[in-house]
């Protein structure tokens, strides 16, 4: 079997389009398409999918690619370091994922592949857009607070955060928590509410976990960060739905306090989500470790 029909073949499973395979491979897309072709004819069976905007791997790729991936990108490196004197870090990945988790957690995690000579390009957005983003080959890797549920993507879960509903110190006075216990969301039906977004998304799970309701619609003030609609909450503008790992320093420091403690509060789970067989590339295993690694202390 040749080995460069198989390089060929892991490149279209992973970038899901033979065009986008021939500009990594620095090929042509009829040679692309040639060579998939062959090798097909070759094994027997159909890999790939023919879709209107790129391609779509058969399970039978996908075993295939599973099985491949990290004997040759294993030979990928050793021909890098060993023989061309490389860093298998000398590579740009482009990583995506909300602000805050990127800003908070992510970035601080990667300074020293950052050092060691890994090239980051960071897009910054909704986690369910970016991971599409990633199944179409835009992204190399995503931190996401969304389970990737894609075709083609796999993920590995993080860690867990707390949701907390916040606001600025008077408003703990204005809504003592006995009487939240008492009357339920009710008791919030007129306190303005901040959000990231007009679907609420975080007052929606709060709410639908906490007191089996909807929040109050529409939100009072939106703002498309919750590092700004934190920023508001300290404010004293309202109260909002945040990630505890987003205002523990507001907590700390009182200019935020949480304003009620449910039994059993709700959860979200961070998730890192690369392209299936992408996982065993070097450089994107070195990234993957280290968030994997330093996760266990978020």
């Amino acid at each position: 079997m040749d080995l460069t029909l198989l390089r060929t073949f892991l490149a279209v499973h992973r970038a899901g389009s033979f065009t986008r395979a021939a500009q990594f491979l620095d090929m042509s897309q009829p040679t692309v398409t040639a060579q998939i072709r062959s090798l097909e004819k070759q094994i027997g069976r159909q890999l790939f999918q023919r879709l209107s905007r790129g391609v779509t791997p058969t399970t039978v790729a996908d075993e295939l690619a599973a099985k491949l991936a990290p004997h040759l990108d294993a030979l990928e490196e050793i021909t890098a370091r060993d023989l061309l004197g490389t860093d298998p870090l000398d590579h740009t990945v482009h990583l995506a994922g909300p602000a805050e988790i990127i800003g908070q957690r992510v970035l601080p995690a990667l300074a020293d592949l950052v050092r060691r000579g890994l090239r980051l390009r960071v897009t910054l957005g909704p986690g369910g857009e970016l991971l599409a983003g990633l199944a179409a080959g835009r992204h190399d890797i995503v931190v996401s607070d969304v389970r990737p549920r894609e075709r083609g993507l796999t993920s590995t879960a993080l860690a867990d955060d707390e949701y907390v509903l916040v606001g600025a110190p008077r408003w703990a006075v204005l809504l003592p928590r006995e009487r939240i216990a008492e009357h339920g969301p009710s008791a919030l039906d007129d306190v303005p509410v901040i959000g990231d977004s007009e679907e609420q998304v975080l007052a929606r799970r709060y709410w639908a976990a906490v007191f089996d309701a909807k929040p109050p619609a529409p939100a009072a003030l939106v703002v498309p960060d919750l590092r700004a609609v934190l920023a508001c909450v300290r404010a004293g503008a309202g109260i909002a739905v945040l990630p505890r790992h987003l205002c523990a320093e507001a907590l700390a420091d009182g200019s935020a306090v949480t304003l009620f403690d449910p039994e059993v509060p709700p959860l979200t789970t961070l998730f890192v989500a690369l392209r299936a067989g992408e996982p065993s590339r070097p450089h994107l295993a070195h990234l993957h470790a280290r968030l994997v690694a330093h996760a266990a202390e978020w």
